[in-house]
């Protein structure tokens, strides 16, 4: 793009952003492969792909991979493109939350806001704990005496996990450049790592991969349920893995020519990884030596990749995952930490005008990303006694965030009057992508509530569904006694008389009621 183009978009940005109600404040400084990166790179085949692989095959064996990853490929699409086409009309940090606020009201914008919240906090706890069972592993095998498994397993892992957190927030501390300029190497070391890791399992095993009907045949499970079930359940693996794309929406006062970008890095970002991961996942079932010692290993991927290739070329290998979800978890947080700011701005959070404050120097919110991974870090401290941490946290994180992907689509078909297109859209494949879409979410939030084995104890319960009773028993009542008699949806922090929202079914702020986040 020549300078005086470049000059123009900025201006074009701020301009729209300007209509919403918004100022410039963040850093523009995004491109639009650095929107695709950040989404790509927190959906991350190499993180949510291989974290729950192992969950997979004792869910369903290798169908979990062969046939649920291109079912729910297809599925997140849906969801997906219909995001894209509001993502395009509403290019804000505040991303779901606001779009639900301008089609269906203040009160569906702030539920909205809430599932979107837990199921970032929930997400980013997912991943980074994921990477944290990882590394646990990883010691493990070059110091056998370090805990992997456990009451004093659990412990080392949440300290690990501990530090992980700590070490991304001081990077996205840094300033969204220093974030760009990561998302962006992070993009192509997912797609170079998925190309070396499968062609190191097919064509430099010293033993011959698995025949192709053995990823198709191999349904089996370990859930005490009847093998159906345990396929249904097994789909946890793609569909915890195509989450976070949203961060595309929540970056977009931060790219330019957001109003393009936003949504093709939102598409892109789920079509590519749904390619590039089923390379992924098929090239592990095939390279499994035993279906048997893969679901008792400790580590199912590790264990493929050192049976395979020795311990040195398979240790390598899984070290480039481990650093690919590393990238995947500091992404989490900026996402997560500009969801906090956003809502913060509008005053639907308690202590706003702490989350809202924005570095003078670097241009972030440092309060809201500091409060990201506090949030991430208590959500995980049940794995001190629970079995099932881990897939109990990727349910809450999938459902809570296609809750809140599902919301504004569903309000864009029920008011469609209320919503005029941005510079992408559907056309007449809106309607029955969008009905789809909704369709699918609810499916996969009653699926995803249920057992995930037929032993039940307190170390084995998924307490998703607890989890989720607790959280509408707090905000219902919260809504319904205070939140609705002061919550109006977004705050205008512009002067401008004009700066509100043109679109048809806005909940326009005078600027009277305008709020501005402090600076620090």
């Amino acid at each position: 793009m020549l300078k005086g183009e470049s000059s123009d978009v900025l201006r074009r940005d701020e301009e729209l952003l300007r209509k919403m109600g918004y100022k410039q404040e963040l850093a523009r400084a995004l491109s639009g492969f650095s929107n695709f990166a950040i989404s790509f790179t927190i959906i991350s085949i190499l993180s949510g792909g291989l974290t729950l692989f192992g969950f997979g095959l004792t869910s369903a064996g290798t169908t979990a991979a062969s046939i649920g990853w291109p079912i729910v490929s297809v599925m997140a699409m849906c969801v997906a493109l219909a995001m894209a086409e509001i993502a395009s009309a509403y290019p804000t940090a505040g991303g779901l939350y606001y779009w639900a606020s301008k089609l269906g009201g203040a009160g569906w914008g702030w539920f909205t806001a809430w599932f979107n919240l837990i199921g970032q906090i929930a997400v980013t706890a997912g991943i980074d704990y994921g990477l944290a069972i990882f590394v646990d592993a990883l010691l493990n095998e070059f110091f056998p005496g370090f805990p992997a498994e456990g009451q004093s397993g659990a412990v080392a892992t949440l300290v690990i996990y501990a530090v992980i957190l700590a070490s991304q927030a001081l990077l996205n501390l840094l300033g969204v450049r220093v974030i760009s300029v990561l998302n962006n190497i992070s993009a192509w070391w997912h797609v170079l790592g998925v190309v070396v890791i499968v062609g190191a399992l097919l064509f430099f095993a010293p033993v011959h991969p698995q025949p192709l009907h053995f990823a198709f045949t191999a349904l089996q499970t370990q859930t005490g349920f009847p093998v159906w079930y345990g396929f249904l359940i097994g789909l946890l693996l793609a569909q915890y893995t195509f989450t976070g794309f949203d961060a595309s929406a929540h970056v977009s006062e931060e790219t330019v020519g957001a109003d393009r970008s936003a949504p093709r890095g939102i598409i892109y970002s789920v079509l590519i990884s749904a390619i590039a991961g089923y390379v992924l996942q098929m090239g592990l079932v095939m390279a499994i030596p035993s279906l048997d010692d893969a679901t008792g290993a400790t580590n199912a991927v590790l264990y493929i990749l050192t049976t395979r290739l020795g311990a040195s070329i398979g240790t390598a290998l899984f070290v480039v995952a481990l650093v690919a979800q590393y990238f995947c978890g500091t992404a989490s947080i900026t996402s997560n930490s500009r969801m906090i700011y956003a809502f913060a701005r509008d005053r639907g959070i308690p202590l706003s005008r702490l989350w809202s404050r924005i570095n003078k120097q670097t241009h972030v919110p440092r309060n809201a990303i500091l409060c990201a991974i506090v949030a991430a870090f208590i959500l995980a401290l049940p794995a001190l006694f629970s079995t099932v941490i881990y897939s109990a946290v990727t349910s809450i994180a999938t459902i809570g965030l296609y809750i809140a992907y599902v919301a504004p689509i569903f309000l864009r078909r029920v008011y469609p009057y209320r919503f005029r297109p941005g510079s992408f859209t559907l056309g007449r494949w809106s309607a029955p992508i969008g009905w789809v879409a909704v369709m699918w979410v609810v499916f996969i939030c009653i699926l995803f509530m249920l057992p995930t084995t037929s032993h039940l104890s307190v170390a084995t319960f998924n307490f998703t569904p607890v989890v989720l009773i607790i959280v509408f028993a707090l905000l219902i009542p919260w809504y319904v006694l205070s939140v609705r008699h002061w919550f109006k949806g977004p705050v205008a922090n512009v002067d401008a008389p004009d700066a509100v929202d043109e679109r048809p079914g806005s909940d326009d702020v005078p600027p009277s009621l305008s709020t501005q986040p402090l600076s620090e």
